[in-house]
Parts: structure tokens; sequence; C-alpha cells
């Protein structure tokens, strides 16, 4: 009876300490990064797209659908994530933007989980280069994956060579490889072997992991390809610029980088096989992006794990005429955001969020202080209460514009004094610039109003 006795006092206070163990856990971090990826995916009422897991995230997830970017451009948008601080005309900038340079005493999200006793580390494109803040966030040196690291990528070279001409980088390839033949590829498995050795060590992780594609040139295995049948993919129907759009307002000049080969760009040929080479892409990172959560899954990792699926920028296919980022129209600043949090809820919010409010959310969720120069707001009541409303508006800029976005209202100001506005709600594919519409001329003014204010929070930033 005594030993009886012993034994279910020794199980209890077992179940007690292991409860409380689960209590005090930590939760894991995975940041998943795409580059150039549009809210162009099933999760977000796409019907071409082929993303299966990717929705398959949403669906157990907070999808935003209306996140927007602070910067449309990869190297400023992503020093302006992980800072939490915004842009402004002298800081954060362009595709070559540093935290290093621009923001040296920032401190970074991954910087405040590893002085937390994470283990931090980076895959693939997250910063723009490797080397930013490499010392003080990553726990490992973090790897920047290119496609020429694949050996298997070799035999993909004289396919891209031939189609394009002798040297020519042409801005698409479709060569039979495996998903391993591309950068992306192996930066999905050496997720996967971070995944086993962190469920092995038993320590608390925030693991990011960024994908290259669907960025040009549009390079994914051919089994993507074969997934749309490019003669009957629809096209924009608003191929022309906005009606009395800015002198100022241009589209990415990036796609002419690269050989077109026999395309024109006007042609609807042209236009058809972007839009192939960018789902194509899209449905390899989808993929890709399946590897790793089924591997999180398998591990029994998911359980206490906030996977966060993000991207960088918005990107325009064809609307205008224009392809890719580099503005400040609502397709290049608008971005996928897939949050999904063990034990909250999930669903869809409507409310506006900016790249900068997902330092803070993530500080919240785990318990860590966030530090002062963050100018972003924690949407953690978002993920119980999706309806509930945390920025009146939200601020972005590119270049020689910067821009604000309401519920209804996209407005940019570019420092030759041009203007555009759109009514989202009337106009949501921007083909009407209204500044000189009378019948607008108190929102006009409201907006001018809140860009000031935008601009002035933006730039009094302390880091």
């Amino acid at each position: 009876m005594k030993t009886r006795r012993t034994i279910l006092v020794l199980l209890t206070l077992l179940f007690v300490v292991r409860a409380g163990a689960a209590e005090d856990a930590k939760p894991n971090i995975l940041f998943i990064a795409i580059d150039d990826l549009r809210p162009e995916l099933g999760c977000y009422g796409d019907t071409v797209v082929k993303s299966p897991h990717i929705d398959k995230l949403a669906a157990e997830s907070m999808v935003f659908d209306r996140a927007y970017c602070s910067v449309a451009v990869c190297g400023a948008s992503r020093a302006s994530l992980m800072t939490g601080i915004l842009p402004t005309k002298n800081r954060y900038i362009d595709f070559l933007a540093k935290v290093d340079e621009d923001t040296p005493n920032a401190v970074t999200m991954p910087q405040v989980f590893k002085d937390a006793g994470y283990f931090t580390k980076a895959n693939g494109k997250v910063f723009h280069t490797a080397t930013d803040t490499a010392e003080r966030s990553w726990s490992r040196p973090a790897r920047r994956v290119g496609d020429a690291d694949s050996e298997e990528s070799e035999s993909a070279a004289p396919a891209a060579r031939k189609k394009g001409g002798k040297g020519a980088k042409l801005f698409f390839d479709d060569a039979d490889v495996p998903d391993n033949a591309y950068g992306d590829g192996i930066v999905a498995e050496q997720t996967i072997a971070d995944l086993r050795e962190l469920k092995e060590s038993g320590k608390p992780f925030f693991l990011a992991c960024g994908f290259i594609r669907p960025h040009l040139p549009f390079i994914a295995p051919k089994k993507y390809w074969d997934l749309y049948d490019e003669a009957t993919l629809p096209i924009a129907d608003n191929r022309f610029k906005p009606e009395d759009a800015p002198d100022a307002l241009h589209g990415s000049g990036e796609f002419k980088t690269y050989s077109l080969g026999k395309f024109r760009p006007a042609s609807e040929a042209f236009h058809r096989k972007m839009r192939h080479g960018y789902f194509a892409s899209t449905s390899y990172s989808d993929k890709l992006t399946g590897d790793v959560l089924n591997e999180l899954e398998r591990l029994g990792l998911a359980e206490n794990t906030i996977v966060i699926l993000w991207g960088d920028h918005g990107w325009h296919l064809g609307e205008h005429n224009f392809w890719g980022k580099h503005n400040t129209m609502h397709n290049a600043l608008r971005i996928p955001l897939i949050v999904k949090v063990p034990g909250k809820m999930q669903g869809k919010s409507g409310s506006l969020i900016q790249s900068v409010d997902i330092f803070p959310t993530l500080c919240s969720l785990a318990g860590l202080e966030v530090p002062k120069s963050v100018q972003g707001h924690s949407f953690v009541e978002l993920l119980s209460a999706p309806d509930k409303k945390i920025n009146e508006a939200v601020y972005a800029r590119f270049k020689e514009a910067d821009a604000v976005v309401t519920d209804q209202f996209t407005y940019s100001r570019y420092s030759n004094g041009e203007e555009m506005m759109y009514d989202l709600q009337k106009d949501p594919k921007e083909n009407r610039n209204i500044v000189g519409n009378p019948e607008y001329a108190s929102t006009l003014k409201f907006m001018r109003e809140e860009l000031h204010r935008r601009i002035k929070l933006a730039e009094s930033a302390a880091f």
C-alpha cells in the first residue's frame, strides 16, 4: 500500500512538472518569406493559381486581406520589416538597403528572440544580403542560396542560353529537373534539416526561410509549368495607363534586364508567357512551403510553433502594362500575410496591416518586450477579433513617391508635386485618378493631411 501511494505521489508530481513545463514553453517561430509574391493565391480568392499548400496553411490561420509593405522593393521592404521602422526619403530606399548602413543601432526582430534565449537562423533570402546584421541577429551564420549552388542547375543553364541566344539571360526557364535543381529547393531542404536538428535540441527557435521565386527570372521545374495551359490563361483587361495619371508614374524596368527572346512586351503572347512564368514559380514555392510545413507537423513541432507567411511586396502582372513592383499603386503595395498561432482562431481579417506591425506582434505572442524603436502596432487582438481596427491608415513609399492607404482610398504624392488618388470601392483596379474630381475634394484634403502626418511619424523614429 505504501509503495502504491509513493508511486501515485510521484506520478502526480511528474504530471504537474510536465504541465508546468508545457505552460511555460516558449513558442517557436517559423517565418516564411516569399519574394515578389502578391496575394494571387487560392486562399485570397484566385481561381487560376495552384497553391494548395499555402491554402492549407491559410485554412488553419488568420489571413490578412489588407496587408501592405512599407517599400515596394526587396531590400528596403525587408529592412523595414526586420526592424519595425518605417522608411523615409533618407533610409530604406532601394533593393540594396541594409539595416547595418541605414539604421545601424536598430534592434532587429531575430535579435530580440536571440537575446531571449532562442536559437535563430535564416536560410535563403530573408534580409536582402546574408551579412546584414548577421552577427547580432543569428545564432548561426545566415545562408543565402543561389541557383548556382545546385549542381543540377547546370543542366538547366544550356536550355536557357539556347532559348535566349548565346550568353543571354532569358526571363524564364522550364527545365525538366527536380525541385532541388534550383536554390529554393536547397533552401527548403536546409530548413527541413534545421527543423530536425531543433527537434532534437528542444531549444526554442526563430527559423526564417526565404524563397526567391516568383521573382524574375521565372525559373521553376517543368512540372510546375505543366500545371497551366498558357493559351487559356487570362490576362489583365486594363493594359493602359490610368486616366489622368501623373507623368511620374511608371512601372518597373526590371524585366527589361532579361532577354525577351521572340516576345514583344505589348503582345498578348508576352502577357500570357509572363503570367505563366509567375504562376509556375508561385506553385514551385508553394510546394516547397508545403514540404517545410509537413516536416514541422511530422516532427510534432507544429503545436507550439507560430507560422508566418509573408510576401515582401506586391507585383504588377500586366495591369496598366506594368510588370513588377517599383511604384505605389495598390498592386505593388498589397501583400499576402498569413499568421498561424496555435490556439487562436482561423479566418480572414480585412483590417489594415503594415509590415512593421509583424515585429511587435511576434514579441507580444512570445511575451517579449518590444524595442522602443519599433513603429508598428501589435495586431494580436485581430487573432481573436478579426474585425477590429488597428490602423486607420498605412504608409508606404518608393523612391520619389510617398503613399497612404485607407479602407477606401489610396493616395500618392511625388516629390515634383504630382498626385494620384483612387477610390478602391468604385475603382478597385485603379484605372482613374480622381485627384482633379471636385466630388472628392474633402477626401483629398484628408488624405494629404494624413500623408503629412505619416511622413512625420516615420521621420520621428528613434534608434
